[in-house]
């Protein structure tokens, strides 16, 4: 029977006994041996009891057995165990389902079963009963992406697919699981789930197959231990605020951020008592005034800002938080977890606006935050209350939209690198905000903390208000609209964009001038771009 060789990547799984209430069976205590061979002498009446049974395989197993070796299990009996549900938990000595407690005599004895691989032989169970302990594939090494994946653009695809996921398929893409709830089978599984000795989704606002590959997926990119999807980026941010920060906190952020952050920050939590210490990005001296004179519970800023894409010293920032006992929060919506790794640079949570770079496409809303499952597990708390759950065919639109994250960065990166040089050289452009340019007040800084310096470029034209609106209507290719990161290029012109129901001078206050423009570059051809550009400029 033919079995891949990546069964054998994978961790222990379950064997859980089940109540028998047949009674033909008798009730042997027995261990857990391995075989390579079926065998022949045994009582077919024995094979049937596998009934009694709930193989608990790990992620992806059942995906990995041939069509006909499926049809093989089936004709001995053992259809359950290709069909089984499957469950992570690793169970202790003292590991007792709740069905014990409903009927203490039940149990079952298994006939030696095996499932051989040309020269390799799969795990099998002789004479298992409900003591029995975890079960291991025979040559499971515990492989990890990192050991064959040795790019972020190959863990974009894969993560949280190749190695296995949660739902029993033989399909290359993931399947969207719509439901609003889980069921169980009877009430003792319900204990166990409830007991955490079983595995299982509940309700669709705690969690779901789909949105959960797509977590796997984020976790691996930016080397988490957990990450939580949720409805919007707005969502990631206020819930991750309204998680960790307490009545009567303190948080310090920065000046350049998205507006809807800052009206959030300025008049919602004050209304919980909590204030706030706004500093210049680079102003490294302003944060150890605010974390020597306040008990600050959270730093945190976009790195890059928005619109003005300055850079903050993520390195830095975690060490003097970390030294006071603050947590660090990077927002990397314009860095993408491909050109920057704000936890290994030593923050404690990122968040990211998915519906930009990570979906890609300007067709679904999404945010995530990722770091330690310690902190993730304190957000993922309050969302279950809060709601703002994502749609698992939003989830499945973003994980096929990452699929071309590395591709579409790459593109991006390079239009926007290219296009902001030759912006800054142009005589009808006063000046040019990106990371990428030494002219950038931290282009040191995001050399060393970034590969590559993203798909967005602002810039303010040489004229006024009207001017710059002539510019932008002038573009062809790019939409106006709000938002950035995807494939068809967007620009926006703040003043009128985001902030024009403010006076003039309110809006200077936070650096938005009228000839400001934010230009998100796709990944449209570079040719086409640079020549619709220069066109729009000439014709100002």
């Amino acid at each position: 029977m033919a079995v891949s060789s990546y069964a054998r990547a994978f961790p222990s799984f379950e064997c859980r006994s089940e109540p028998d209430f047949s009674g033909s069976l008798p009730h042997p205590k027995a261990g857990v041996r391995f075989s390579g061979k079926y065998n022949s002498g045994s009582n077919r009446s024995q094979v049937y009891g596998l009934s009694s049974l709930i193989y608990r395989f790990p992620p992806n197993f059942v995906r990995q057995l041939s069509i006909k070796a499926r049809r093989n299990c089936s004709n001995i009996g053992v259809a359950q165990v290709v069909a089984a549900s499957w469950s992570n938990n690793q169970a202790g000595p003292e590991f007792t389902p709740a069905a014990n407690a409903v009927d203490s005599s039940a149990s079952a004895a298994v006939t030696s079963i095996g499932i051989t691989a040309g020269d390799e032989e799969v795990a099998v169970v002789e004479n298992a009963d409900r003591s029995d302990q975890n079960v291991q594939i025979k040559g499971s090494t515990g492989v990890k992406y990192a050991s064959f994946l040795n790019s972020d653009g190959s863990v974009a695809i894969h993560a949280g697919e190749r190695l296995g996921r949660g739902i029993v398929t033989d399909a290359i893409t993931t399947p969207v699981v719509n439901t609003s709830a889980y069921f169980f089978n009877k009430t003792s599984d319900l204990i166990d789930f409830k007991e955490k000795r079983r595995a299982s989704f509940e309700y669709g606002r705690y969690g779901n197959p789909t949105t959960v590959v797509l977590e796997e997926k984020i976790s691996a990119l930016e080397g988490a231990e957990s990450t939580l999807i949720v409805a919007s980026g707005m969502c990631a941010s206020t819930v991750m605020f309204l998680a960790l920060v307490p009545a009567g906190g303190h948080i310090v952020t920065t000046t350049d951020c998205y507006r809807k952050t800052r009206v959030f920050i300025e008049t919602i939590l004050p209304k919980m008592g909590i204030t706030a210490t706004v500093i210049d990005p680079a102003d490294m001296g302003a944060l150890e005034l605010a974390l020597n004179q306040k008990k600050v519970d959270l730093f945190f800023t976009e790195s890059p800002t928005n619109p003005f894409l300055r850079c903050v010293d993520i390195e830095l920032v975690s060490k003097l938080c970390r030294e006071k006992g603050a947590l660090v929060c990077i927002d990397g919506t314009f860095a993408t977890p491909l050109n920057q790794k704000a936890l290994a640079l030593g923050a404690d949570l990122v968040v990211h606006s998915a519906t930009k770079f990570l979906g890609g496409h300007n067709d679904v809303l999404a945010g995530c935050i990722s770091g330690p499952e310690k902190l993730v597990s304190v957000i993922r708390n309050l969302h279950h209350i809060l709601g703002g759950a994502l749609n698992p065919n939003a989830a499945y639109l973003i994980i096929r939209g990452m699929k071309t994250l590395h591709l579409r960065v790459q593109q991006q990166n390079s239009t926007a690198l290219r296009m902001a040089e030759i912006l800054e050289a142009h005589p009808k452009v006063k000046h040019v905000y990106y990371p990428g340019l030494p002219s950038h007040p931290e282009y040191h800084l995001a050399k060393k903390q970034m590969t590559g310096f993203g798909g967005v470029v602002s810039f303010e034209v040489d004229g006024d208000l009207l001017t710059t609106a002539k510019f932008v209507d002038a573009l062809r290719i790019p939409y106006i609209a709000p938002s950035f990161g995807g494939c068809e290029s967007i620009v926006d012109q703040p003043a009128i964009m985001s902030y024009w129901d403010l006076s003039q001078s309110d809006r200077a206050k936070y650096g938005i001038l009228d000839n400001l423009v934010r230009f998100s570059f796709g990944v449209e051809d570079f040719e086409d771009v640079k020549a619709d550009v220069l066109q729009a400029l000439d014709s100002i």
